[in-house]
């Protein structure tokens, strides 16, 4: 069975990962902000699935939809997380 601390981090990984696509990361990177998640039910076999959507893509903030669903494509989770994108740190050891 999959707990909603589960459902959390897999939320925050799949918008993660989306709002950095969305980046120059050259010279920025984005980092979560804020998270909210509600769960709808839990998983109890088989795979669960992320799928991230964009709500607003600015220039130093973006908020994402997450929802995630089981194998049946019901819906287990939906939460929202805030981005900040900030400049990338300097490498203090090059």
């Amino acid at each position: 069975m999959v707990n909603g601390g589960a459902f959390c981090v897999l939320a925050e990984t799949v918008g993660s990962l989306a709002a950095n696509i969305c980046i120059d990361r050259e010279q920025f990177v984005a980092v979560g902000l804020d998270i909210n998640a509600n769960h709808i039910r839990s998983a109890h076999k088989g795979w669960v699935y992320g799928k991230a959507t964009p709500y607003h893509l600015g220039k130093t903030t973006q908020v994402w939809e997450i929802k995630i669903a089981d194998e049946d494509g019901k819906l287990c989770c939906i939460s929202r997380l805030t981005m900040s994108v900030i400049p990338k740190p300097t490498n203090p050891f090059k």
